[in-house]
């Protein structure tokens, strides 16, 4: 006997006879317009990509789903339990290049032999329902909601950085950059300015945060996440004027716009620090090898704040100086620093060592002065100094002209009121939340075609080339 009859089931036997009674009976395809008494229960597990191979990882994933879905169909529920293939993608293209094939027909056949081995594992799945995001069939719906959104105005084309692997020639996610090389191809990473894609989700992020308060089934910790990465934040917007430049320096602008949750700390200013591509920083490299150098080093850091935050914090002095504005006769040099993101805000901060743990470690690092503007609660006034740790809750304003003796929040709305009055500064509120950039592959991706956007744009489609069965039209 075999091991599998001692065990009392022969599974190449039963196996097969019984999925074939399956597929026979349509055991498993969901009905569009079910009995009164059959609710509707949609099951989906996350698309697969077509690799050529399944692995214990899928068998686990598609097993949890098959459960839930036949457990549904026995209490009487008309089950939809579809299967998909998520089948674009940079990987695709690579691994049909080294192939020497067409990244096409290298998925359509991985998909063929993944559906086989799903198929003989006997999940409940309505293969009559089956889609490819590689076929025009569905990617023409992404083009029209594409459209459609682009009609509406919540799709823009504009330049932004991007991470770009000099190698494989695209775009890389944060995630595909480790210690700024790019996962596959380990070229350093550059960042790059590139015209982008984007969906305008930030015009949304006021009732994003709003409808937070709604979800009062979803954990608390959760809800704290979400609110976190929306991040709503609330300062001014402030002009710094600009001193003429030392000798040599060519700039064409007479002040540098900063956005600061804290403008009441503004008689603690000790630099201005602007991104590593920022209008200024880049107008200043044309003339400065040493900028050009320092500034080419901060773009292969990559563009997450994770990956800044987990940096040196390192920066370079331009020459130039600004004035305070709330004390004209002070004036505070302007340096280029890996830490500031040009996506945020302004693209441009002013450093007050003092309320900040990551202004004080740059100050400390090349020899700024820290002036103490926040006594902490409990402290007296007379000799106090700013150690190693900044002042970053709440307290009273000291060394602060016309702010002295006021807390935190009064001073930031009296500050405000000042710089408004001078015409050089107004409220604002700053959102961390990100439009949505929609990275392109080289080509084996969802084509967008510029020509139907544009129209006095000829036909030209980001993947290199339109394809004949594109569905935009």
């Amino acid at each position: 006997m075999t091991e599998q009859e001692t065990l009392g089931y022969d599974f190449d036997k039963a196996e097969p006879k019984w999925q074939a009674r399956w597929d026979n009976a349509r055991a498993f395809a969901a009905d569009d317009h079910p009995a009164a008494d059959k609710p509707k229960y949609y099951v989906l597990e996350m698309f697969p990509y077509p690799s050529g191979q399944l692995h214990m990882g899928h068998v686990r994933n598609y097993a949890l789903g098959d459960v839930v879905a036949r457990y549904k169909r026995a209490r009487g529920f008309s089950v939809m339990h579809p299967m998909g293939w998520d089948a674009f993608g940079l990987p695709a293209e690579n691994a049909a290049r080294e192939r020497g094939v067409h990244p096409g027909q290298w998925t359509l056949d991985n998909i063929a032999a993944m559906r086989g081995t799903l198929q003989r594992l006997g999940f409940s799945l309505d293969w009559d329902r089956e889609i490819a995001t590689c076929l025009p069939e569905y990617y023409g719906h992404q083009q029209k909601l594409f459209l459609d959104m682009w009609r509406k105005g919540l799709v823009e084309r504009r330049e932004s950085a991007v991470n770009w692997d000099p190698v494989d020639n695209t775009v890389l996610a944060n995630e595909q950059v480790v210690d700024g090389r790019g996962w596959r191809s380990g070229a350093l990473i550059e960042k790059k300015r590139l015209s982008q894609w984007f969906l305008k989700i930030t015009d949304f992020a006021a009732p994003l945060l709003e409808g937070l308060e709604k979800l009062d089934r979803w954990p608390a910790r959760v809800r704290v996440m979400q609110e976190r990465w929306i991040g709503r934040s609330e300062g001014a917007r402030v002009r710094f004027a600009l001193h003429a430049p030392p000798k040599g320096f060519d700039v064409d602008q007479d002040s540098v716009e900063v956005f600061t949750t804290r403008p009441d700390t503004l008689f603690g200013m000790s630099f201005v620090a602007i991104a590593a591509d920022h209008p200024l920083a880049t107008k200043i490299a044309q003339g400065n090898d040493s900028a050009r150098a320092f500034i080419e080093e901060c773009q292969r850091l990559g563009t997450s704040e994770e990956a800044i935050e987990a940096a040196e914090k390192r920066g370079f002095d331009t020459g130039l100086r600004v004035s305070n504005p709330f004390a004209p006769d002070e004036t505070v040099p302007v340096w280029i620093a890996n830490f500031v993101l040009m996506e945020y805000g302004t693209g441009a901060v002013f450093g007050c060592p003092c309320g900040d743990q990551r202004d004080l470690d740059f100050a400390r690092k090349y020899d700024l002065p820290v002036r103490p503007v926040i006594l902490p609660p409990g402290q007296e006034e007379s000799g106090f100094t700013v150690g190693k740790t900044a002042i970053t809750g709440e307290g009273t304003l000291i060394n602060s002209g016309f702010l002295d003796g006021l807390d935190t929040a009064e001073g930031k709305r009296k500050a405000i009121e000042r710089l408004e009055a001078m015409g050089i500064g107004r409220s604002v509120v700053n959102w961390r939340l990100r439009d949505w950039g929609i990275s392109r592959q080289r080509y084996w991706g969802c084509p967008i075609r510029l020509c139907i956007v544009s129209p006095a744009v000829q036909c030209r489609c980001l993947t290199i080339s339109c394809r004949s069965s594109c569905r935009m039209m």
